[in-house]
């Protein structure tokens, strides 16, 4: 999730909390978010490949 704290942009985890990244615009933001999303597929769908 993206929250705007204290001027920037925060790329911070739904379940931890843990920041992922702090970025002057939005749009950065959710491109970092973007990325996270695409790995975490792509290694659920690895697993799922795997005997």
């Amino acid at each position: 999730m993206i929250k705007k704290i204290k001027g920037q942009y925060v790329v911070i985890s739904e379940t931890t909390g843990r920041v992922f990244g702090r970025y002057m615009n939005k749009k950065d933001a959710h491109k970092r978010l973007q990325q996270m999303e695409m790995f975490k597929h792509f290694k659920q769908r690895s697993k799922k490949r795997s005997p």
